[in-house]
């Protein structure tokens, strides 16, 4: 069935297309008469907006494209739900693609989300990702660039992160403060932005207390899995049988360590206290209960939308804007993998 136009509502009332336009709008110029006439007209035809058409006069899509590496991940599915909350209220679209934590995915997809016109992109890089020119064409298209959790310095957009570094300091600082004196470390990859500050966190929290600093006790995860966490508990155990204390930059990663550490007959806390990071729903479900740091994601994800409607609004009036970063607060949740 063919779509019913503006047009054949205008004829059909016998009144202009702008007048029609005008009435489905609420213009205030155009009697409660009319208005009346052409929304029960419409409704009955079944009419819906040509929203290509409406996008070429306001040259704006309507949609924003976000690449997050991982869609199942707790906190990223949290971000996900904060940026559709936001972005519902304003009318606006959002096209979800996954980068499978590959550089060249990555790229792809934002070449993909420029050839659709998107009207700006949201972005957390790639665990790959150490080469970030392509996030430079974003900019050079003229459209807006909001990166969120992990993130590329050198690039000049707009951020919206937590304090990673201070939160690992905290997290390794609550270790100590129970009175744990060789504390290990599960750290995430080498390239990511926040996996390095919460090392910086974790080896400032040590320095801070007079703890040496010991490199064989930190362990790097490329994966981030739960498989990760019980390899690397094991291997923990088999090298520093004197270990007291771990912190581990995911909670996923720590219920697996915790699977493996008890499994080998150690007793959490007594034995050895952990912290994980980012606060998964599994991290009050897990036995013992697991002491991490709440990572705000949901905040994040409604954070990060506004501020590229900021930066849209801000682009149709032709003002200049400054790129803003911004910071949202974290707090350690202590449950009973800790004293």
């Amino acid at each position: 069935m063919k779509p019913i136009t503006l047009q054949e509502i205008a004829d059909t009332l016998g009144i202009s297309v702008s007048t029609a336009s005008k009435a489905l709008k609420n213009y205030p110029d155009v009697s409660e008469e009319t208005k009346t006439l052409v929304k029960e007209l419409a409704a009955t035809m079944n009419y819906m907006p040509n929203s290509f058409a409406v996008n070429l006069r306001t040259k704006e899509s309507k949609t924003i494209g976000l690449i997050i590496p991982e869609i199942v991940h707790y906190f990223f599915s949290n971000v996900i739900k904060g940026i559709i909350y936001q972005a519902e209220k304003k009318g606006y679209l959002i096209i979800t693609l996954q980068s499978n934590e590959s550089y060249q995915l990555e790229k792809k997809q934002i070449e993909l989300l420029l050839s659709k016109n998107v009207d700006g992109i949201l972005i957390s890089l790639a665990n790959e990702t150490a080469d970030v020119e392509h996030l430079k064409t974003i900019i050079e298209h003229n459209k807006p660039l909001v990166m969120f959790d992990r993130i590329a310095k050198k690039i000049n957009c707009s951020k919206v992160v937590i304090n990673d570094k201070k939160a690992g300091y905290t997290a390794t600082e609550h270790l100590i403060e129970s009175g744990c004196k060789r504390i290990a470390h599960f750290r995430g990859p080498l390239l990511p932005q926040n996996a390095i500050d919460r090392f910086q966190g974790y080896k400032q929290a040590l320095k801070k207390h007079n703890l040496t600093f010991d490199p064989a006790l930190v362990y790097t995860c490329n994966d981030m899995s739960f498989e990760e966490g019980t390899y690397f508990a094991k291997k923990l155990i088999q090298e520093h049988k004197d270990v007291d204390g771990l912190f581990v930059s995911s909670d996923l990663i720590a219920i697996g360590a915790i699977t493996e550490l008890k499994k080998q007959g150690f007793l959490i806390p007594e034995d050895i206290a952990v912290v994980g990071f980012s606060n998964w729903f599994m991290s009050s479900a897990v036995t013992p209960t697991l002491t991490t740091i709440d990572q705000p994601g949901f905040e994040m994800g409604k954070a990060a939308f506004k501020q590229i409607f900021k930066e849209l609004n801000f682009r149709k009036k032709k003002e200049t804007y400054t790129p803003k970063v911004i910071k949202l607060k974290t707090a350690l949740v202590k449950r009973d993998s800790t004293p």
